[in-house]
């Protein structure tokens, strides 16, 4: 198709038309800030421009229902979302179950190969329970082939690993679940191999193995075809009953429309499980990423979904830090989305005391350099004295400086904690202040990690004494210090006018006015940090509704995607597909690794390379490319039955319906030059690139053509791409 040959040519043509004819770059795109802006803020523009500030991007009729119920009302709804009925989101997210889960049973259920390799060691129980078992035995099956291909990449005999023996379940509660703490996989250091030279006897099994593992994934292949006949449960039953090699290559068999046929009709945990088979832990990453697209594109609350965005990325945690695949689920659950709306001293103690932040900046293996476990002293309740142990050994002179046993005093969170969390880097804290923050916050750390466990204050490795934090003295008082410290930069002035500063940034421009951010810092202090009073003075604000404000920001690419799922009334089945396309355009959803979260910065965002991925996303949406999205042009288009629009109407309709009419001239006869070459036969991108219309030029009417194309090309549009 003409399309599938132009593919590449045709984003930058249409992008480069728009903005003038010059070149895709950031310069160019920066100074085509105004191409649609407001003339004045008629209620129409008011409530368009409220929708792409306050929430994920406007849905088909949501002008219209803003406007009748009234703006400031819809406003107030939005900052109380207790208020708001959001069963239908609810809906969306019931199959997925690892959302409800707590840190222990996700390790139990989705294990780790942590898990895993103490089972294989008789060090935990195998599930008594078969779906259980299965997972865990598929994960045992595939360590072990992992193992023999290294042994055979050697040339020598396998290591032996003795047979699991079942043993009874304990009880859940009590058992020795272990959560993993690092990177490492653990089956990187397998056994050292034999030093015995491999025999013609040796390599004869190695053969033999490879080719039972050819035949278990033919097996595997044929055995869902038949299997696609049966009964979910049928099937479902059929597959517990496979050997574990079977079970993993069928797993492994099933990838895109055959999984999905094979998944069709079974209950959520019944596809969990088939999903574990291959790779359990990336069942739980998996699940929360599509919740957070579907949450960002179905949830009502609006607003409460786009302020937990923004602090899950201003108190941003990496999901791929070891045991952070399993905490960050909780994390947002239960620290961030509660506290979203609510005073910034409690979202800043849930975030200090949340396993997720403390395993991610490394609090939880932070040790005094003068604590009661560097000293070697251990306390016993009943006893008036502490107990002294043999001194520690002396340190040896070739160690790094500043390490000490135990791992030492660890910085990373009192730094993070003053630089990106509240003060802000020209908060007026010194190197002096994050130490001292530091030795504070030694004794937070993780009761249990092994076992999913929860925040715990550990006396034994906090540091003693009087600490100096701001020019303010912290007496020694264990725990407390780390509340007072806490308060103190919650309250900081430095805070209120640096989170102020983020909000603005991220709700009105990139350089948001002075005057405004002092406005809110002013309410923060005044108000104790109560997040809503903040928005409100910033929603009430001049500048606010200002006619440089409006389109003034570019969309990251995560508002770009879920602004256009939204904008054409798309039907997601699966959004798993959504987040392969946001990975692409530089966007992971919980992969950010350093601590500063995605920026939302226009010159992050705009250069020829990042524009063109956003062009392809749109055309590849409305073509139907993205698996797992139906978009229904029809509900675009309005047209009544038995109706067949021109090519003109079309365009206008589209336009009308996807940019609230508000396009620019250049990017309008852009499309009509576009669809003129396409109807042509022409794949000549200088043709699209015309020189600048005479002032009583008129572009001809576009002919015929996909109505699919011209939807691609308005979401693909700079129009498109700013709030």
């Amino acid at each position: 198709m003409l399309y599938e040959r132009r593919r590449f040519l045709l984003p930058t043509a249409l992008l480069v038309s728009a903005i003038g004819g010059i070149s895709i770059t950031a310069a160019a795109w920066k100074k085509d800030k105004k191409i649609a802006a407001a003339a004045q803020m008629d209620p129409h523009t008011q409530a368009l421009h409220a929708l792409q500030r306050l929430t994920f991007g406007p849905r088909p009729g949501d002008i219209e229902r803003v406007t009748a119920i009234g703006l400031d009302k819809w406003i107030d709804q939005q900052l109380h979302p207790e208020h708001i009925d959001d069963s239908a989101l609810d809906a969306r997210l019931a199959p997925f179950r690892t959302l409800r889960m707590d840190t222990r049973e996700l390790v139990e259920n989705f294990p780790p190969n942590q898990v895993i390799r103490a089972v294989m060691e008789g060090k935990k129980p195998m599930p008594s329970d078969p779906v259980k078992r299965a997972i865990y035995q598929a994960q045992i099956d595939r360590i072990r082939e992992k193992e023999e291909r290294k042994q055979e990449a050697r040339n020598t005999p396998p290591t032996p690993v003795p047979p699991t023996t079942p043993q009874p379940e304990t009880n859940p509660a009590s058992d020795n679940s272990t959560l993993p703490v690092n990177n490492a996989d653990a089956s990187a250091n397998p056994a050292p191999p034999s030093a015995a030279p491999a025999t013609a006897t040796d390599r004869s099994t190695a053969d033999d193995r490879k080719a039972q593992r050819r035949e278990d994934r033919m097996y595997a292949s044929m055995k869902a075809e038949e299997l696609l006949d049966k009964p979910p449960d049928e099937r479902m039953k059929e597959v517990l009953q496979m050997s574990p090699e079977e079970q993993r290559a069928l797993s492994n068999s099933l990838r895109g429309q055959k999984g999905d046929q094979f998944l069709e009709g079974m209950n959520p945990k019944q596809k969990e499980v088939l999903l574990a088979l291959n790779n359990p832990e990336q069942v739980v990453g998996d699940e929360l990423t599509q919740a957070k697209l579907l949450r960002a594109i179905y949830s009502e609350r609006q607003l409460d979904e786009v302020m937990t965005d923004f602090w899950f990325n201003h108190f941003n945690v990496f999901i791929g830090k070891g045991a952070d695949r399993f905490l960050v689920t909780g994390y947002e659950r239960e620290v961030i989305r509660p506290h979203a709306l609510g005073k910034f001293e409690d979202l800043l103690v849930a975030t200090a005391k949340s396993p997720a932040m403390l395993f991610y900046l490394d609090n939880w293996l932070s040790v005094g350099p003068d604590s009661d476990i560097t000293r070697g002293i251990r306390r016993y309740p009943n006893r008036p004295h502490p107990r002294r142990l043999p001194p520690p050994p002396p340190r040896n002179p070739n160690q790094a400086k500043g390490k000490k046993r135990n791992g030492g005093l660890n910085e990373n969170y009192g730094r993070e904690l003053m630089e990106l969390h509240t003060l802000g880097v020209n908060g007026g804290y010194t190197q002096q202040d994050v130490t001292e923050v530091a030795k504070v916050l030694t004794g937070w750390t993780i009761d249990q990690p092994q076992k999913g466990g929860g925040f715990k204050y550990e006396e034994r490795m906090h540091e003693p004494g009087t600490k100096i934090v701001l020019g303010h003295k912290i007496k020694d008082h264990g725990e407390k210090e780390g509340m007072e410290v806490l308060h103190i930069l919650a309250h900081h002035p430095a805070t209120a006018h640096f989170i102020s500063t983020k909000l603005a940034m991220r709700f009105v421009s990139d350089d948001p006015p002075p005057a405004l951010v002092d406005r809110m810092a002013e309410t923060f202090l005044k108000k104790n940090g109560d997040i809503r009073e903040v928005l409100e003075t910033m929603l009430k604000s001049p500048e606010f509704w200002g006619e440089s404000t409006y389109r003034a920001k570019v969309k990251t690419p995560l508002e770009f995607v879920v602004s256009s799922i939204r904008a054409t009334g798309a039907d997601v089945s699966d959004a798993l597909p959504l987040a392969r396309q946001l990975n692409q355009l530089g966007m992971p959803l919980y992969g950010m690794q350093p601590p500063t979260g995605y920026s939302m910065k226009e010159e992050t965002w705009v250069n020829s390379s990042a524009l063109l991925g956003r062009m392809n996303f749109s055309l590849a949406l409305m073509s139907g490319k993205i698996g797992g999205v139906d978009v229904d042009t029809n509900r675009l288009l309005s047209t009544p039955p038995g109706a067949t629009p021109d090519s003109r109407q079309t365009l206008a309709a589209l336009e009308n319906s996807l940019l609230a009419g508000t396009v620019s001239k250049q990017t309008h006869d852009a499309i009509v030059s576009e669809l003129q070459n396409e109807s042509a036969g022409s794949s000549n991108v200088k043709a699209v690139v015309k020189p600048a219309a005479r002032k009583n030029d008129k572009p001809a009417p576009p002919p015929a053509s996909s109505v699919n194309t011209i939807a691609g090309l308005i979401l693909g549009s700079p129009e498109f791409q700013r709030r």
